[in-house]
């Protein structure tokens, strides 16, 4: 979260999830789009497990110079526009200075003014807020959007790894999510990834009516486009009540989170197998109170909480077809005392 980033520019996160997958030992790689597909394959034969995290974040693009202190730079991302207030904080980059919003120019087009001529031209720029920090059980960030899921793909990896598991699951870190998509889409229309696999697309998302901050990570049954699949949502619901029988500390929740729509109506519409998991976000997309910037923050719990499930998720894999059937099963029970009740 240390590593500012926008759609496109996403180099120094990057850099840090594959330092993290060197530092542990774990199989990695960049397709053709720049994305990052990391793997741990324990147990090859089993039917593979695929969590999705994006990289960006929603950001400006350097489009021009205007002069050596002042650029057109376009919004990339959904902001809206009571939140573009002259004068707001940004951060250029590369090399982190400070600069201004100034005027707008087009829909997504403004000018941005330095405080003071930079030594390279930038490329980006984001907003100047506190990049990590953790408060009062709170991860407070810029972007906690999605690089709380990111770091829960690299948090499974490692541990699973850790405890010698038996699992075979691929990270699929994207690129370019904040404007359509684009890293996930080149993904799932590359071929590589095994049409068998179930994907699992991680994110956070805004806080609604019907699910509660702390109150444990959300099975997300759908977004704000799809529903997701009926089957693998049933099988995080099973491998969550699992995890809680066991007398831990875990919380879940279960919701249609329609503030937005996530990678995994992307990758469901390209044929995979689909389900959801999020964590309760506040200040979405930096929208803070009274029209101002602020970071974004979530639960630490939550956090954690998604990692927990989906390392028992990747263990319980071989029992997939196991756990998805207690329902039918406990139906064609119940349609059996019908037959004897109601003729």
């Amino acid at each position: 979260m240390r590593q500012p980033a926008a759609p496109y520019h996403e180099a120094g996160v990057r850099g840090e999830v594959e330092r993290i997958c060197s530092e542990n030992g774990l199989e990695h790689r960049r397709d053709r789009a720049g994305n990052v597909l990391v793997q741990l394959r324990t147990a090859p034969g089993l039917r593979p497990v695929a969590l999705a995290a994006h990289l960006d974040h929603p950001g400006f693009e350097i489009v021009r110079p205007l002069s050596n202190r002042r650029w057109i730079a376009r919004f990339l991302g959904g902001v809206p526009d009571a939140w573009f207030k002259p004068g707001t904080r940004l951060r250029l980059m590369p090399g982190a200075g400070p600069a201004r919003l100034s005027k707008r120019r087009k829909t997504r087009d403004f000018e941005i003014v330095a405080a003071t001529a930079p030594e390279s031209p930038p490329q980006f720029a984001v907003w100047d807020l506190e990049d990590f920090a953790v408060q009062r059980g709170r991860i407070h960030g810029r972007a906690c959007d999605d690089l709380i899921g990111v770091s829960a793909i690299l948090a499974t990896l490692v541990e699973l790894k850790r405890t010698r598991a038996r699992v075979n699951v691929i990270g699929l870190i994207s690129r370019a999510e904040e404007v359509g998509f684009q890293g996930a889409l080149r993904i799932a229309a590359a071929k590589e990834l095994s049409k068998n696999a179930l994907v699992i697309s991680l994110e956070t998302s805004r806080e609604l009516p019907g699910v509660k901050m702390g109150g444990g990570v959300i099975l997300r049954v759908g977004d704000r486009a799809s529903i997701f699949d009926s089957s693998a949502t049933r099988y995080l619901g099973e491998v969550a009540t699992g995890i809680k029988k066991l007398g831990k500390h875990f919380s879940f929740q279960r919701a249609l989170m329609s503030g937005g729509t996530c990678e995994a109506t992307a990758y469901q519409e390209f044929g995979f197998q689909t389900a959801a998991v999020c964590v309760a976000l506040g200040n979405y997309h930096n929208c803070g109170p009274r029209n101002r910037i602020a970071a974004e923050y979530v639960n630490l719990a939550d956090a954690c909480g998604m990692v927990e499930l989906l390392m028992a998720a990747a263990r319980h894999m071989p029992k997939y077809s196991h756990l998805t059937a207690r329902l039918p099963r406990r139906l064609n029970k119940l349609l059996d005392e019908a037959r004897q009740k109601l003729g």
